[in-house]
């Protein structure tokens, strides 16, 4: 189903997508499909549905938003440094979490789910206020594409 608050199709720029563990490759393709299945994304001023590039282009974050028939509309641009500290949190917290399971206790790995959770929220907040009056997207959305983001290749 497409509607006009909708991204049907999304494009990571390949050169961009930093190689990570399998746990993380897998977080990226689930969030791609969760993206793809459920999403509500608006780019203002232009009515959707959208398809979407996402890459990164001289340390900046770019959303390049097509409409349906893949004819550009608008490059929305971010300045990756208030993603910086979040990012790398994020991935510490994860590789800690990753190892955790295979070797401590549930207590212990609910602990560190709880701060990957919050580290993730605290991304998808921040993607969201960067995007202000520029995309309208809600919540889960938001989560999804903050796992993108961590997936493209930022020099944390």
């Amino acid at each position: 189903m497409s509607g006009p608050r909708r991204i049907v199709d999304i494009v990571l720029d390949e050169q961009s997508v930093a190689r990570r563990s399998p746990e993380v490759e897998h977080e990226r393709a689930v969030a791609l499909f969760d993206l793809l299945e459920e999403n509500d994304f608006a780019l203002h001023g232009a009515p959707g549905p959208y398809r979407l590039h996402l890459g990164v282009f001289e340390q900046r974050l770019v959303f390049s938003v097509h409409d349906e028939h893949d004819r550009k509309l608008r490059d929305v641009i971010l300045s990756l440094t208030p993603f910086r500290k979040i990012v790398k949190d994020y991935f510490m917290v994860c590789e800690s979490y990753y190892a955790a399971i295979k070797r401590l206790s549930n207590t212990q790995i609910e602990a560190l789910d709880m701060g990957r959770r919050g580290l993730h929220n605290e991304g998808s907040e921040l993607l969201r206020e960067r995007l202000e009056g520029k995309i309208e997207v809600d919540h889960d959305t938001a989560r999804r594409l903050f796992t993108l983001i961590c997936a493209l290749h930022i020099k944390a």
